[in-house]
């Protein structure tokens, strides 16, 4: 009831019903304002990461190894993230061990929503989404954050000796 509260309806605030308060800290309010002054500069080093990874898988999704993700035209994106589809599950989960014993961290993207326990629980699916649960299961995304250019190169070297 935190609205009601700062409107002075009610004297207590207290958790009433499902939900959260999503307001940040100071502190992370603090880091969001530094990262928000710098967001051109920080986009374009990560669409500088994603155009590397692009570019080093090119050869392997010629061999279809791999496919590599595909932005549609007259499209943008941020390259909040990269990742591969790999031909199958049991691939895919191959290629997060190899490179989790090289030191390098990637992981299998998520479960989909209408598969999550609460998804179950408060959603409905009209049909079997069978897309969906192909393309999660063969899905691995690769580290991507500022910094990573120092070591992108041994990451590609490495999806690559493992596909």
């Amino acid at each position: 009831n935190r609205r009601r509260f700062f409107r002075g309806e009610v004297d207590k605030y207290t958790w009433v019903d499902l939900g959260s308060s999503y307001l940040p800290s100071e502190l992370v309010a603090a880091f969001l304002y530094a990262q928000m002054e710098e967001a051109e500069s920080i986009t374009a080093r990560r669409l500088s990461l994603w155009d590397t990874y692009q570019r080093g898988f090119e050869h392997a999704e010629a061999q279809g190894k791999v496919r590599r993700p595909r932005i549609p035209e007259g499209c943008s994106h941020n390259a909040h993230m990269y990742y591969l589809l790999l031909p199958d599950a049991e691939r895919r989960n191959a290629v997060i061990k190899s490179l989790s014993i090289r030191g390098i961290q990637s992981v299998f993207h998520y479960i989909p929503l209408h598969s999550s326990p609460a998804g179950r629980t408060y959603g409905r699916a009209s049909g079997p989404l069978e897309i969906t649960d192909s393309v999660s299961s063969k899905l691995v995304r690769l580290p991507m954050w500022i910094g990573l250019e120092d070591v992108q190169d041994e990451v590609i070297a490495a999806v690559l000796e493992s596909v």
